[in-house]
């Protein structure tokens, strides 16, 4: 399935269980819960627990644009737009814009 069908599959998910009228604060904290599992399962190196949790935060961050009124695959897009030029180098690890560099 692409991830467009998925997302849409997400949405339908949460309105039938009315999450997307629910508090945007509370979906923050899930959304800290599920990066920590996803630190966690870096730190141990356990591939299925960062497999699972990069899933659960896509599902919350779909569910937290719902109830803050805006489009995940719009946040998406409007993100791409603004790294698709970018440029940078690599410094330890982390990519570090050109702007940053200075």
């Amino acid at each position: 399935m692409k991830a467009s069908e998925l997302t849409d599959l997400i949405k339908i998910w949460a309105m039938d269980r009315d999450l997307h009228k629910a508090a945007p604060e509370k979906q923050m904290l899930k959304l800290m819960e599920e990066v920590g599992e996803l630190a966690q399962g870096m730190a141990k190196g356990n591939q299925e627990q960062v497999i699972d949790s990069v899933g659960d935060v896509y599902v919350v961050l779909t569910i937290l644009s719902m109830q803050i009124d805006l489009d995940i695959e719009d946040c998406i897009e409007q993100a791409y737009v603004e790294i698709a030029d970018r440029k940078g180098k690599m410094v330890n690890g982390v990519f570090v814009k050109e702007e940053d560099l200075q």
